[in-house]
This record gives structure tokens, C-alpha cells and sequence, in this order.
């Protein structure tokens, strides 16, 4: 009877550790905001967070897409043209897709449609900022452009809530038409109102309750996930830098059921008038800390020095603020280098007096480019 129990016990056990090996997404799935991503998407989750032990990915908003003087190119980018590399981490932004119609709405699909394409079949990252125009007016996202309190109104029971609906439909019909050369849907980091803790956007802490921004955070979550099928996406949750506490921090939290990834949007800290470094490597501490203990990814979603006007910025101000507390970050990401304006630039191009220490910071063992990527869609 024991030899009979021996056995059936070892046969159970084989049986669990084949399933686990056939599965190795599930574990991952079960810590995820969407039980049903895709095995990519659960992939880069478990990635980010792996890497992360050790290293940072580094990112740039819109890098692929223009840069400093040029609007077009084939697969260039200003981060590229200094260090022979993408960054790891390209920023972009659904806002286009608001509101257009016909034609419109179809050149921008398949503008952004390509670039994403294009940064996953090489191996690197998207994440998507949402700078939406109001829907309340179709105006700007800018409240003193158009002060109009617009979150009361397209959350449930609100009176533009169908429109908001459709702003939402719009973007998963992208989402779930992205496919890589591998035939697998694109997984992508979503960051919708960003920085809302200030009082700049219409989504700003001024302009709605904590339980509308809560409430409009997890329709969000709930139609684009349950409703409208879209299993690529990673969650982030990323306030601006004006917390100094864990519990600021988390004052409009909408709860570990509709958040993958913490950060912070920090250029108040880290190079405008009344920098603190020490300040910004606090706050980034209390961000890891608290995805640290709710099982979440954290990354510094935004920040930069506009024009780099310290030319060893990235390995005197920035690295150490990365390093100092010896925090899990999976990236960080700097902002765009527009095209028509010289001045507004956030990473060196070729020439500008920032080139050598980038390239410096380029070949820091704890930065990753795209071109020093894992596989970041499957588990190994």
C-alpha cells in the first residue's frame, strides 16, 4: 500500500512538473492585470522584471518616428545616429487616433502601425502615452486651453460616455491588428493620464475626485480588456513627481487589479531650475519600494534635460540617480527631440556637445540599448 501511495505520489508529481513546463506563462499570467495576455505580453512582463535585477532599459519618446531636424528616415533615430543602437524603449503616443475619422484615422493606424511593428521585429519595447484631447469638448489636452472638467463626464453615467467608448474602440482595433514577422499580436506598455497629479492636463487631481479618476481608470482597464479583447497590454500607472510620501503616492491608486507597472514622471528634479538629484533618487525609491511590495514593475516613465545643457548630464546626474539606492527599475525613458523646434531635444545627436558622454553612458554595463537585448517575448 505505501509502494502503491509512493508511486502515485511521484506520478502526481510528474504529471504537475509537465504542466508547469507546457505552461511556464501561467505563473506569470496569474500576477498580471489581464489573466488572458498573450504569451508575449506575459513574456515581457517577466523579462522587464528579470532584467531589472540588474540592469535598465533605456528609452526615448518618438525616437524612431523624426528627431532633431529630420522628419522621416528609415529606421533611424537620433539615439542611432551617436551610438549605433535604437534605444531599448520607444515612446509613443495614441492621441492621433482621437477623433479622426476616414482616411485620417487610417494614415495614423498605419503610422503608428509601422513604427511598432518595426521596433518589435527588432527586438525592443513600446510604450504608449495617451495625450488626449478632451472629450468633453474635442478641444485640447492642455486644461487652460480648455478648462473643462471632462473626466465626470465620460465615466459611467456621464453624458460623453459612448464618445470615450469609441475614443477606446479606436485603440484596440490597432492594438489587435499589430503583428510582428513572428505572425504574434505586439504587446505594448499603456500609460494612460499620465502625470495626474498636477493640474496641467483636464485629467489633473484639480479637475476630478480621486473616485472619478479611479473610476475612470478601471472602465479603462475593464472595456479594453473584457469587452473589446485586447490581451497586449501592460498596465502603467505614473504619476508626476509631486509626492514625497508612499501614501501620495498612491492617493489616486486604482488597486493591483488594474495596474502592472508603477513610475514617475520626474523633470522638476532631475534639471530644471532647483534640481534636487537626491530628491528624485527618494522618489524614485518610494515608486520601486511600492512595486516591490505589490509584486508590480516599476520604471521612471518620463524625464530628461531640455536642450542637455549640461553636457555630462546622463553619467554624472542621471546614472547616479539610477543607481544611488540601488532600486529594480525595467527603464527609463527620456523625452522626444522634436523636429521643428532646435531647442526642444531631450537625447544628443550627432555633433551636439553631450555625443561623448552619451556614448559613455551608451557602453555603461548597467544600460541596456536595443541592440544588447534578450528575446524579450519568451520565457527562457
Amino acid at each position: 500500500m505505501v509502494r502503491q501511495f509512493i508511486l502515485f505520489t511521484v506520478i502526481l508529481l510528474t504529471i504537475s512538473a509537465s504542466i508547469a513546463k507546457a505552461n511556464p506563462y501561467d505563473k506569470i499570467r496569474k500576477k498580471m492585470v489581464d489573466k488572458q495576455a498573450t504569451d508575449e505580453t506575459a513574456a515581457l512582463y517577466y523579462n522587464l522584471q528579470k532584467l531589472s535585477k540588474k540592469h535598465i532599459l533605456f528609452g526615448h519618446q518618438d525616437a524612431t518616428a523624426y528627431g532633431h531636424t529630420w522628419t522621416k528616415g528609415d529606421n533611424r533615430s537620433d539615439v542611432k545616429d551617436v551610438t549605433s543602437s535604437h534605444p531599448a524603449v520607444i515612446g509613443l503616443d495614441f492621441s492621433g487616433l482621437a477623433f479622426a475619422k476616414g482616411e485620417r484615422l487610417e494614415n495614423e493606424k498605419a503610422r503608428l502601425g509601422k513604427l511598432i511593428t518595426d521596433t518589435y521585429n527588432r527586438g525592443g519595447v513600446v510604450t504608449m502615452a495617451w495625450h488626449l484631447r478632451n472629450p468633453a469638448t474635442e478641444g485640447s489636452f492642455y486644461w487652460e486651453k480648455d478648462p473643462v472638467r471632462g473626466v465626470e463626464q465620460i465615466i459611467p453615467g456621464g453624458v460623453k460616455h459612448d464618445v470615450y467608448k469609441k475614443l477606446l474602440q479606436d485603440i484596440a482595433d490597432l492594438a489587435k491588428s499589430l503583428k510582428g514577422k513572428d505572425g504574434k499580436q505586439i504587446p505594448l506598455i499603456f500609460r494612460p493620464f499620465h502625470e495626474f497629479d498636477g493640474d496641467w492636463f483636464w485629467w489633473g487631481k484639480s479637475h476630478c475626485t480621486p473616485q472619478q479618476f479611479t473610476d475612470l481608470w478601471k472602465f479603462t482597464v475593464n472595456y479594453l480588456r473584457d469587452d473589446l479583447k485586447v490581451h497586449t497590454f501592460l498596465y502603467a500607472f505614473s504619476p508626476d513627481c509631486t509626492f514625497n510620501t508612499k501614501a501620495e503616492f498612491l492617493e489616486r491608486y486604482p488597486g493591483n487589479d488594474f495596474v502592472d507597472m508603477l513610475g514617475t514622471d520626474n523633470y522638476a528634479d532631475m534639471g530644471r531650475d532647483g534640481a534636487n538629484y537626491d530628491i528624485a533618487a527618494k522618489k524614485l525609491k518610494i515608486v520601486a519600494d511600492v512595486a516591490k511590495s505589490n509584486k508590480k514593475l516599476a520604471a521612471f516613465t518620463e524625464t530628461g534635460l531640455e536642450s542637455i545643457t549640461d553636457s555630462t548630464w546622463f553619467t554624472e546626474k542621471l546614472l547616479p540617480v539610477l543607481r544611488k539606492e540601488k532600486l529594480s527599475l525595467a527603464y527609463v525613458l527620456v523625452w522626444r527631440n522634436a523636429s521643428d523646434n532646435p531647442k526642444h531635444f531631450y537625447a544628443p545627436f550627432k555633433g551636439h556637445p553631450a555625443e561623448t558622454d552619451f556614448i559613455k553612458f551608451y557602453k555603461n554595463d548597467y544600460i541596456l540599448f536595443e541592440n544588447e537585448l534578450p528575446n524579450l517575448y519568451k520565457i527562457k
